[in-house]
């Protein structure tokens, strides 16, 4: 009963320290909105700057795994290199392990703070950012209760017979440890949750020292290994990345856990005490693999090259082209009928996201042709709206229940939106990109931020409404709703420091004014057709009001009138 009642209670607070982690890494992903492709990607670096990235990147996401799948993902589009890939995450690691320094000094006298101004600001807060930053306090309170927590839950057993027998058996057998640490860094999906705890077990003397090492060694092999399992359906040659990073890791861990089984525990990693010197041993490990890696990634990379090669086969743009969704054997069953409809809405949706994506790139590179190819693209959204319009009508209505007909017709007015989506970046914004270039213009430096900064959050916003299109999610509808306000907020902003700086002269802002301004009216537009989708839901659900007028506050004159 002892043990049943540890582990119930250890694993209540694992969750707890998982949903925080998680909690503070979404936090600052919606707070700082979804630019960091252009962190990766904004201009030329060598392998340090791009491991400093790395680094960076971790500590804002609190993953070296989320670090990964980004960097995996960008290479699998061609936006870095294979090699460049790499560095970053190699730097990603080494970000985790900073976010652990920071965390382990557990300074409890501040949750209760945390607790009040977190939760006042994301309960009361207007504005996006500082909702979501109330958001990372309370994740950060979590966390430090969390690790209250787990060493509450080994209370009971300190004193058991049983502990004493599992650590000389761990202690003993360094690799049991080792391997164990894997094993719970890959089940919870979080070096930084995993190496925290073995932190607060070896803080309470739960496990000694040497264990605690090996199981943090342990753990940089199961984060690796967590890496490459979630790039599992990425491009093939992406995923040289994270197999060189658990070549990389898992031979270095390996090899150091070797090293410390033979040699005494070295003075510097004892530091303040048992939990800062796997903090500690966590952190040289990571320095020193960093810097050891970085002069031989394409070495590493040579071979995996020839075992990983590029996959071969149709395009993905190809195959959105030319496959409907739409079932013509299913006009008869409303509920498969409906379905075919959303992959339908799903494919439309794909082609308009690949229309919308270079968008800011054109501006800059003026590119006619691949402009008449997106331009070309702007026809099959045109076609597949006309298809789903007969498919709707050849529908048996009278086998549909009245929830069934509505949900055909939200959706017919969906494809109407994404319709006028194509439209806007076709006889829009593809436009103003030849203008801009034929007429050889160029934004003002914090005017082209601004832009970018409002056409990554569409981009996400995208994704988030095929999301919802696919779930009918309440929350997710929310949010969409929420960032179409802050998208139309950062329009407002923009546009108002643009006139700002015209009337301070800069005469780059004057040469390019109205492309600017048209540009941004025309993203709003956008993702107001995309974020279309979530109002339906809301409405539905009672969230939605009729009309954004106040009542009347003058009723007597209007009477009188």
């Amino acid at each position: 009963m002892l043990i049943l009642t540890f582990i119930l209670h250890l694993a209540a607070a694992t969750m707890l320290l998982l949903y925080a982690v998680r909690m503070v890494r979404t936090g600052i992903e919606r707070a700082m909105g979804p630019s960091f492709r252009r962190i990766i990607t904004g201009k030329k670096r060598n392998n340090f700057e791009l491991s400093l990235v790395g680094i960076i990147l971790a500590i804002i996401l609190q993953s070296s795994a989320a670090t990964a799948i980004l960097a995996t993902g960008f290479a699998a589009t061609g936006f870095i290199t294979i090699s460049m890939g790499l560095a970053i995450v190699l730097g990603a690691d080494l970000g985790s392990a900073f976010v652990i320094q920071v965390l382990s000094f557990r300074p409890d006298w501040l949750i209760p703070i945390l607790l009040v101004i977190g939760g006042w600001l994301f309960l009361n807060a207007q504005s996006l950012a500082l909702k979501q930053s109330g958001k990372i306090l309370l994740g950060i309170a979590f966390i430090l209760i969390a690790l209250g927590m787990i060493g509450a839950a080994t209370m009971p057993i300190r004193e058991s017979d049983f502990l004493p027998i599992l650590v000389s058996y761990l202690e003993s057998e360094y690799v049991s440890a080792f391997l164990l640490g894997t094993l719970l860094t890959f089940i919870m999906h979080s070096s930084v949750a995993a190496i925290l705890m073995f932190v607060t077990f070896a803080q309470l003397g739960i496990i000694p020292l040497s264990v605690g090492i090996s199981m943090v060694l342990g753990a940089n092999l199961g984060s690796a290994l967590v890496a490459l399992w979630l790039t599992k359906n990425v491009e093939r040659s992406a995923r040289q990345i994270t197999m060189a990073n658990l070549i990389l890791r898992g031979s270095g861990a390996i090899i150091t856990l070797y090293v410390l089984a033979k040699l005494p525990v070295p003075k510097l990693l004892i530091g303040f005490g048992a939990g800062q010197a796997l903090v500690n041993t966590h952190l040289i490990f990571n320095i020193a693999l960093l810097f050891i890696s970085l002069p031989i990634i394409n070495l590493i990379l040579k071979p995996l090259a020839k075992l990983m090669p590029p996959e071969t086969g149709k395009n993905a743009e190809d195959e959105l082209k030319v496959q409907s969704a739409l079932d013509k054997n299913a006009i008869h069953n409303p509920s498969l009928a409906i379905a075919s409809l959303r992959r339908e809405l799903l494919r439309m949706g794909g082609i308009v996201e690949i229309m919308m994506r270079p968008v800011m790139e054109l501006y800059q590179s003026g590119d006619k042709e691949k402009i008449k190819k997106i331009q070309q693209l702007d026809k099959i959204i045109n076609k597949s709206l006309t298809d789903i319009r007969r498919y709707v009508a050849s529908l048996d209505r009278s086998k549909m229940s009245k929830k069934e007909k509505q949900s055909t017709q939200e959706l017919t007015e969906y494809a109407i939106a994404l319709e006028i989506a194509g439209d806007i970046v076709s006889k829009r914004l593809l436009i103003l990109a030849e203008k801009y270039n034929l007429r050889r213009l160029r934004f003002s430096e914090k005017g082209w931020d601004e832009l970018l900064h409002i056409h990554e959050r569409i981009m996400a916003n995208i994704t988030l409404a095929f999301n919802l299109l696919v779930s009918d999610d309440l929350d997710i509808a929310r949010q969409l709703v929420e960032e179409k306000a802050e998208i139309a907020n950062m329009e407002r902003k923009s546009r108002y420091k643009h006139l700002k700086r015209l009337r301070s002269g800069e005469e780059i802002s004057f040469q390019s004014s109205d492309i600017h301004l048209e540009t941004l009216r025309a993203l709003k537009d956008f993702n107001s057709q995309i974020s279309s989708i979530a109002y339906p839901i809301l409405y539905r659900s009672g969230q939605l009001l009729e009309t954004r007028l106040v009542e009347n506050p003058n009723p007597e004159k209007e009477h009188n009138e």
